[in-house]
């Protein structure tokens, strides 16, 4: 799955790769704007979860669910005091699975206040007016498909165009595309266009140091904003992130101590993203290896084994099942066998997030 990182100038939204890479990617002058190179790096989910099994089996190897992060390399001009996107503004970000807009709420290096609500406003513009040119693009090829064709007649090409013609009038009357009323199978056809504003998206306020004990007014209203419009929303200091990130597990976990704080705050917003994509973990654990396994919520049994290896699913039988919250109140897979926690569940049963499996199956 992959999240693009977008924002206005001087958000701090490289900043913010650079702490949810842990300061592993390069982002120096050779990338980023400069080179016209978006930043890109694979980010592991944290997981107790993964954590509390590895200490239990010492495996050979632990591994975590994870995202691709990608920072989009284009810049946002000023003209005449207006932000000035260029075509190219999202391109690095339109093939991504959700978005993260991240939003500037101290002041910035030339003196300009923050405004969160003005900016989430001109970027969500900008987003709608990139659609619409696709859309555009589009219908003026499908009119050339169009021609020849008979008033009346129903044809793929008119069909397509039908539906583009009503996301254009929604995005030209300030509506949101996913307002339009469309079948699975118009929904299927769309879905290759990419559309930036159907996308789920997080909004994160790059808070300034002084505010991670103490949220400010700004940070109140952005609170009460998003929650009126219902978006997702996270809140933290990018540049602290940042430098925190890059302190080893033992620095980082003794400086967290210092200042009451349980986690970073970068960890929170993975998880969250996680979420928003729709997306569950189940785990695989073991001597040789734990393991935290993505899957689409509402996914099936037979499913999760489809996704550990084709052979499981084509020669699934059943699947001892326990969440992982029931594995921990009795301290272990074998405890929770013991006393029927466990469950023997056929291939139509729905996982749910923390689901510990073990595979019965014959091929």
């Amino acid at each position: 799955m992959k999240v693009g990182i977008v924002g206005l100038q001087g958000c701090g939204k490289t900043t913010l790769f650079r702490a949810l890479t842990r300061g592993k990617v390069k982002t120096e002058d050779s990338y980023g704007a400069s080179s016209g190179k978006p930043n890109i790096g694979v980010v592991s989910v944290p997981d107790r979860r993964v954590d509390y099994f590895a200490r239990q089996y010492n495996p050979k190897k632990a591994t975590y669910a994870s995202i691709e992060f990608i920072d989009g390399a284009a810049q946002v001009a000023k003209d005449d005091g207006k932000n000035k996107f260029g075509s190219d503004f999202f391109s690095d970000v339109r093939q991504v699975d959700m978005l993260v807009h991240v939003v500037r709420a101290f002041t910035s290096k030339t003196g300009d206040e923050p405004s969160p609500m003005n900016n989430i406003q001109a970027l969500n513009d900008e987003l709608a007016l990139s659609d619409l040119q696709v859309i555009e693009n589009r219908i003026m090829r499908v009119e050339k498909q169009l021609h020849g064709v008979k008033k009346g007649v129903t044809t793929p090409a008119t069909q397509e165009m039908d539906v583009l013609e009503r996301l254009k009038t929604a995005l030209e009357e300030g509506k949101p595309m996913s307002g339009v009323q469309l079948t699975p199978e118009e929904k299927k056809a769309i879905s290759s266009y990419d559309f930036l504003t159907l996308k789920a998206m997080v909004i994160v306020l790059n808070i300034p140091e002084s505010e991670i004990a103490s949220p400010g007014e700004t940070t109140l209203k952005f609170r009460e904003f998003c929650a009126e419009a219902g978006l997702p929303e996270s809140e933290l200091c990018a540049e602290v992130e940042m430098e925190v990130s890059e302190l080893d597990d033992e620095e980082e976990a003794e400086f967290l101590e210092s200042v009451g704080i349980k986690e970073p705050a970068r960890n929170v917003l993975i998880r969250e993203c996680y979420k928003e994509l729709g997306l569950i973990s189940f785990i695989t654990a073991g001597e040789p290896e734990v393991r935290a396994w993505t899957l689409r919520a509402g996914s099936k049994a037979v499913e999760a084994a489809g996704t550990i290896h084709s052979d499981l699913a084509r020669g699934f039988i059943r699947a001892e099942v326990a969440n992982f919250k029931e594995i921990e109140a009795v301290g272990s897979w074998e405890a929770a066998k013991q006393q029927n926690v466990v469950q023997l569940v056929g291939k139509d049963h729905i996982i749910q997030d923390g689901d510990v499996m073990y595979i019965r199956f014959k091929v």
